[in-house]
């Protein structure tokens, strides 16, 4: 029988709602390196295609007027999905931070329960080796062999 237990990382994305996840996902794919060629290619594009092959009919002619407001928009809508995201990003920080706590006060009671058992241990100790110093009670090294 294995035992499966899930871990904090696997529990938490269970519970992440359809938005959060599309934050996540937008959020990675538009802080990376290939996005940032696409966005730079499909500029290129846009502007060859409204100054040279479209000289005349170009629907969006020097200075893209349309294509300002396409990226204006886009870095407002970018803006509101990365705060999500780090919105989100603090909160599982937070959480793994607690999480880390209790683990630690956790441990923090478990090594003192050990130290009470040690320290008790060390008593018994003491006592056995004053009754043998006294006579009362023998210690043998080579008992039992």
């Amino acid at each position: 029988m294995i035992d499966k237990r899930k871990t904090w990382h696997e529990t938490h994305k269970e519970s992440l709602t359809r938005g959060q996840r599309a934050a996540d996902v937008m959020r990675n794919g538009m802080g990376s390196w290939p996005f940032v060629g696409g966005f730079i290619g499909f500029m290129i594009v846009w502007a060859a295609v409204n100054s040279w092959a479209l000289a005349n009919n170009a629907w969006d002619p020097y200075p893209y007027i349309l294509l300002n407001l396409f990226l204006s928009m886009l870095a407002g809508l970018q803006g509101a999905i990365l705060l999500i995201a780090a919105k989100r990003q603090d909160a599982i920080a937070a959480a793994m931070a607690q999480h880390d706590r209790d683990t630690n006060v956790k441990s923090k009671e478990e090594i003192d329960l050990l130290m009470a058992i040690n320290s008790q241990q060390l008593e018994i100790l003491r006592e056995l080796r004053a009754l043998a110093g006294a006579g009362i009670v023998r210690i043998d090294a080579g008992a039992g062999a």
